[in-house]
């Protein structure tokens, strides 16, 4: 049996195995035709709800649906990411590079292990079953150690280590002949396959000459704008695998041919669209591309420890893909929903919990409503799936991941 073959089986097999994590999908909320996913990052809700640097977001905030006690799951990006899509963190609490094509790599879920920040070692490609890690509502072991701990939720809340499925709702969509893309703001004209990080042009494959180097082009200066963490299909073997529909070839740019501006335009945009920003449009920041990308100087979440200029790009960021998504014909038609949502809130040290904005934009249905209902993303992947008519996965069939049926 060949490497391709052997993969495929197993994710058969998995595909199979979901049955048992599966539960019928919820009837309460509308069937929606298109959702926007925008994901930005780093940032709580107390740093972007009345931010006068976000006039933009903040619009949408009081003249869409917003929810007022929603709150990522965990940290880093990548473990939020992840959740996002696929209802659990996969034992992934890592922003570590996937570790590319490699099928004699034991997946986490499979071996009972958990990559942590202080692991170096790549991430298996995603597949088969076993159990996720545990999220502890305070964490001393990952980003931190000993008191004050990083709040991975709200500090009450934790999730235990549970059986998981290694698939995502691409996998879904794709099984039932629906359509998915990754937009990756500054992802090379090549493609993602082997990419871990690039500014568009130059990547981590890029081989420098000696001329370049002696000007000072190394891999090392290349500023990270498109990044893998924040590209969470792409950690799954089945998408490196590829199948119809399924594949990398699933993840694009935001300009070119195929890219989302152009799909926008010409309507011909997939059921599920993943919208991810670069690393200095979506309020992440890098500290080599300048004093307007900058990491946020004092990092005690609040409004005077920001940088404005991060958070302004961001806005215009958001303004300009919300513009061109209400300009596309595909939303004059159908039931459509943009949301938008940040992976989690990088200062969540008590008493500043985990908390972050969640926004949902509707082409038809009510608007201005405020939820004080708690959610987490967890909620959202449920709904989500609820609204293509899927079965949930992993973590979204919690009991606690309610669907967000009042913004929806």
């Amino acid at each position: 049996m060949t490497m391709k073959k052997a993969a495929l089986a197993m994710l058969a097999g998995t595909a199979l195995s979901a049955q048992a994590f599966a539960a019928e999908p919820a009837r309460t909320v509308p069937k929606f035709d298109h959702i926007f996913l925008i994901m930005l990052e780093n940032h709580g809700y107390g740093e972007i709800i009345g931010n006068p640097y976000l006039p933009f977001i903040n619009r949408e905030a009081r003249t869409a649906n917003l929810a007022t006690n929603y709150f990522s799951v965990g940290h880093p990006s990548l473990t939020n990411y992840l959740e996002v899509i696929g209802g659990s963190n996969f034992g992934v609490r890592t922003d570590n590079s996937p570790d590319w094509h490699n099928a004699g790599c034991t997946p986490n879920i499979v071996a009972d292990t958990v990559d942590l920040e202080a692991t170096s070692s790549p991430v298996c490609p995603i597949a088969g079953t076993g159990n996720d890690a545990e999220t502890p509502p305070i964490d001393y072991s990952n980003e931190t150690s000993g008191p004050p701990g990083d709040i991975d939720v709200d500090g009450v809340v934790g999730f235990a280590s549970a059986p998981t499925v290694g698939i995502s709702i691409g996998d879904q969509l794709a099984a039932q002949q629906m359509s998915w893309k990754s937009y990756q703001e500054s992802l090379p004209p090549a493609g993602a396959d082997l990419v871990n990080y690039s500014d568009g042009v130059f990547t981590n494959l890029t081989v420098f000459t000696a001329a370049e180097q002696a000007l000072g082009e190394t891999n090392a200066n290349v500023v990270n704008l498109y990044a893998a963490k924040h590209d969470p299909f792409a950690f799954f073997a089945s998408v490196q695998i590829g199948s119809k529909g399924n594949s990398l070839a699933n993840i694009v740019g935001f300009d070119g041919p195929h890219g989302l501006y152009a799909d926008l335009q010409t309507g011909h945009v997939p059921n599920f669209s993943f919208i991810a920003p670069n690393q200095c449009n979506d309020q992440h920041g890098r500290g080599n591309a300048g004093p307007f990308c900058e990491y946020d100087p004092s990092p005690n979440g609040t409004l005077n420890g920001l940088n404005p200029a991060l958070m302004a790009a961001g806005d215009t960021a958001v303004k300009r893909i919300v513009t061109a998504i209400k300009a596309s014909p595909v939303w004059k038609t159908g039931n459509n929903a943009i949301v938008i949502v940040w992976d989690e809130n990088d200062y969540s040290v008590a008493p500043i919990t985990n908390q972050v904005p969640l926004i949902v934009d509707l082409s038809n249905g009510p608007h201005g409503v405020r939820s004080q209902n708690f959610y987490t993303h967890f909620s959202l992947l449920h709904t989500m799936e609820a609204a293509f008519g899927l079965p949930c996965l992993n973590h979204a069939c919690d009991d606690s991941a309610a669907l967000i049926a009042d913004l929806f």
